[in-house]
């Protein structure tokens, strides 16, 4: 039996309260006005001019582009439109790290689904661990529904779909291409799928997860019957409700964009996080002393899960960007341009090479598939580079070039952490992490790759 120790509690809670703090330093610090937004330009406008004073031609292109005139409507949009990125960013730090944690949950429980459909062996000894970190899926759902709340109520500026005149043709703000969307792009349709999506994710856990246990005290064949049927169903239905997830809450944040390969490079990478949890998490509980019946082939094939999904992700990579570099559609020009040529050239690049290059170079070796510290580095790694990942299919279209990993990213990144650490361990805490009801068990604990 597995208890939460009060050294991990305390670290969870402290990063709890540190994040939160940091949360709200960044929506207390964000500018208010368009006046806070001029004075931060020139005050970055007389930075530059500093730079820039040993060298005469940078100071006299400067001086030609200050003579361009615009008139004082264009000013004022331009500084509105920077104003709505600027407030945008501890929105878009709280819904990266929201959308991350759940969606490894909800990923892991995908998987916990796969092993029970596939009736596969081997992961038997597992089922607890995959089981406590879908605890987490219900405080995750609450939190970014509560975070989509506001959106749809026009609390932030997140989603440009959702700005006043987008739909109506008399407005200046109108968008054709927008408004043609609309049978599906509209507020009250993208809440209510959104519950779904999370009442879905949530019912799931629920019942397998009760099914699990009751199987554990009446060995009811019945039971595993039914949690069979139950996962077979979920695997389809969540199939189905990602495709259209990942384009309410990610694709339409580029509204004019479009990938029919988008849905499936999002599960790759959520996917690919969520296994790396599975085996950070088992290891530590086995470096605890709770999980005796998981050895060094089960930590093999989490590993090999990894690298498996790493190359997945790498694909599903390749196929989009290659895609549209063959094509050369101009949508797809204008969603890569920030991202391979524009700001965002480090952060796209870099995850690149910490979600590819990292994993295939360590973890191509099966025997370092078998060393605890080696698959821990590697799965640090992998998450930083899929947070990354994330980051850069969310920034782009909500802050613009203004990006910074700062006090709103690291506080959100903190604060959802200490969230996932505290739920996950307090239900491993809760019951035996032997699921000795389950009729593959023994197979489970002898087997050996």
């Amino acid at each position: 039996m597995y208890t939460f120790s009060g050294k991990l509690k305390t670290f969870s809670i402290a990063l709890m309260i540190l994040g939160a703090l940091g949360i709200g330093y960044g929506f207390f610090s964000a500018p208010k006005t368009t006046e806070d937004v001029k004075e931060a330009l020139h005050n970055t406008q007389n930075t530059h001019e500093a730079e820039q004073s040993d060298d005469p031609a940078a100071t006299t292109d400067h001086e030609n582009a200050s003579e361009e005139s615009h008139s004082a409507d264009e000013e004022q949009s331009h500084l509105e439109h920077l104003l709505h990125q600027a407030q945008n960013r501890p929105w878009a730090a709280f819904f990266i790290s929201a959308f991350f944690f759940l969606m490894i949950a909800v990923t892991v429980l995908v998987f916990y689904a796969i092993q029970w459909a596939a009736q596969a062996g081997w992961s038997i000894v597992l089922f607890r661990v995959m089981e406590g970190i879908t605890a987490y899926i219900l405080p995750g759902s609450i939190l970014l529904f509560i975070f989509l709340l506001f959106s749809g109520l026009h609390g932030n500026h997140i989603y440009a779909w959702m700005a006043e005149g987008t739909f109506d043709p008399a407005s200046d703000n109108y968008d054709a291409i927008i408004d043609g969307k609309s049978w599906w792009l509209n507020t009250s349709g993208w809440l209510i799928r959104s519950f779904i999506y999370l009442f879905v994710y949530n019912i799931f856990r629920w019942m397998l997860r009760k099914n699990s246990l009751a199987l554990d005290k009446s060995n009811d064949i019945k039971i595993y019957k039914k949690n069979f049927n139950l996962a077979v169903a979920f695997v389809v239905i969540f199939a189905i409700l990602e495709l259209f997830m990942s384009f309410d809450w990610l694709m339409s944040l580029d509204p004019h964009w479009y990938s029919q390969l988008y849905s499936f490079y999002v599960f790759s990478s959520v996917l690919v996080s969520g296994i790396t949890v599975i085996a950070l998490v088992t290891i530590y509980l086995r470096n605890k002393g709770v999980l005796p019946f998981v050895n060094d082939s089960h930590l093999h094939d989490l590993a090999k899960y990894m690298f498996g999904f790493s190359i997945f992700w790498a694909y599903f990579f390749f196929d989009q960007f290659m895609l549209q570099w063959y094509a050369n559609i101009p949508e797809d020009a204008a969603y890569f341009f920030p991202r391979l040529i524009g700001s965002y050239q480090l952060p796209f690049i870099g995850m690149l090479i910490l979600n590819f290059v990292f994993p295939i170079l360590i973890l191509m070796d099966s025997d370092f598939k078998r060393i605890p510290w080696f698959v821990v580095t590697t799965g640090i790694i992998i998450l930083i580079g899929h947070y990354i990942d994330i980051f850069q299919l969310v920034s782009p279209a909500t802050v613009g070039d203004n990006w910074s990993i700062g006090i709103p990213e690291l506080a959100s990144l903190a604060f959802f952490l200490g969230l996932f650490i505290f739920v996950v361990f307090t239900a491993m805490g809760k019951v035996s992490l032997h699921a000795k009801g389950n009729p593959f068990m023994k197979e489970s604990e002898i087997y050996h790759y």
